[in-house]
C-alpha cells in the first residue's frame, strides 16, 4: 500500500512539475498581462529597419506585425497590452523565436525546411531571389564571372550558403567571406573589399537606395535562389499561429495587404525618401491568389 502511495505521489509530482514547466502560449501569456515582443532588424530595407529620425524600427514587415500586434489585442480584450521591440540579426533571428525571447521575427526572413525544424512561419508577404549588387562599373553579369573574385553575403543567410554550395558543388573558384550585416557587405563592396553581395535582389534595391550614391551600384545575375520571405512564430503555439495566419489570409484576400506593400515598395520611403518602385512581381502576384503558410522549400 505505501509502495503504490508513494508511485501515485510521483506520478501525480511529476505531472505537476512538467505543467509548471510548460510555458504559456503567446494569447495566454497576453491575457495574463504580458507584453507582445516584436523581434525586428537593423538595415533590413524596406521590410525592418531603424529609422534613425525615429529611432524606431519601421518597414513594411514592421506594419504587418503592428497590425497583427492589434489583432492580439482583439483576440484577447487586452487593449492595454504593451509591445517592445527586439533587434535582432541574420546570425541570432531563428534561436530568438525558437527560444521564446521574441513573439514574432519581422523582417526578411526565408520560410524554409531547415528553420521549419526550430520555428513556425505564418503566410509569405515576400516572394524574392537572391542576386548579385556589384559596383556600376563593374563587368559581371552572372555569378560565373565572378570566378577567383571576392564575394561577401551576409553571416546566417540562405543565399550565402547557396552560394557556398555553389563554389563547391560547381568548382567555381570564389572568395567567400562573410559580413556581420547587410550594411557592412554593402560596405565592402562600395570600398573594392568585394566584387559583388550575394543576397534578396528586393533587399540589395532597397540598400543601394539608401546610399549616399545609388547609381555608383546596380544589381545584376540571374536568381541564385528562391526565398519565399515570412513572419517567423513560435514552435508549437497554435492558437497564437491560427490567429496570426487567419489575419494574414483576410489581408491577402481583402486585398488590404496591396496598400501596405505600394507603402514601401512604390512610394517615397525613409531615409533618402526615394522609390523602390518594385510592383508586386509575378511569383508574389500568383502565390498570393491561394494564400498558405505551406512552400515547396
Amino acid at each position: 500500500m505505501k509502495l503504490f502511495s508513494r508511485m501515485a505521489w510521483f506520478v501525480v509530482s511529476t505531472a505537476a512539475s512538467a505543467s509548471c514547466l510548460a510555458a504559456p502560449g503567446v494569447l495566454e501569456r497576453v491575457m495574463a498581462g504580458g507584453k507582445l515582443v516584436i523581434a525586428h532588424r537593423e538595415s533590413s530595407v524596406p521590410f525592418s529597419y531603424i529609422d534613425e529620425k525615429m529611432g524606431q524600427p519601421i518597414g513594411y514587415a514592421m506594419d504587418l506585425c503592428l497590425h497583427l500586434a492589434e489583432t492580439v489585442r482583439r483576440q484577447t480584450g487586452k487593449k492595454d497590452m504593451g509591445v517592445t521591440f527586439l533587434q535582432v540579426t541574420p546570425a541570432n533571428r531563428v534561436n530568438v523565436i525558437a527560444e521564446g525571447k521574441a513573439d514574432m521575427e519581422c523582417g526578411s526572413t526565408t520560410n524554409n525546411a531547415e528553420r521549419r525544424q526550430k520555428v513556425a512561419f505564418t503566410i509569405p508577404h515576400f516572394i524574392t531571389g537572391a542576386r548579385l549588387l556589384v559596383r556600376a562599373d563593374s563587368s559581371a553579369t552572372r555569378i560565373e564571372d565572378l570566378a577567383g573574385k571576392t564575394l561577401v553575403s551576409t553571416k546566417g543567410t540562405t543565399p550565402l550558403r547557396a552560394v557556398v554550395q555553389a563554389n563547391r558543388e560547381r568548382l567555381m573558384g570564389l572568395n567567400i567571406v562573410e559580413a556581420p550585416d547587410h550594411a557592412r557587405a554593402v560596405e565592402m563592396v562600395e570600398k573594392g573589399e568585394a566584387d559583388a553581395f550575394v543576397m534578396d535582389d528586393v533587399l540589395l534595391y532597397g540598400l543601394a537606395a539608401g546610399r549616399p550614391d545609388p547609381k555608383a551600384l546596380k544589381v545584376v545575375g540571374r536568381f541564385v535562389t528562391t526565398e519565399p520571405l515570412a513572419i517567423m512564430l513560435p514552435p508549437g503555439d497554435t492558437a497564437f499561429k491560427k490567429l496570426v495566419d487567419d489575419e494574414m489570409r483576410r489581408l491577402i484576400t481583402t486585398r488590404e495587404i496591396y496598400a501596405i506593400y505600394d507603402k514601401w515598395f512604390m512610394q517615397a520611403i525613409p531615409p533618402q525618401n526615394r522609390s523602390l518602385n518594385l510592383p508586386v512581381n509575378y511569383l508574389l502576384r500568383d502565390f498570393w491568389k491561394y494564400p498558405t503558410d505551406k512552400v515547396p522549400f
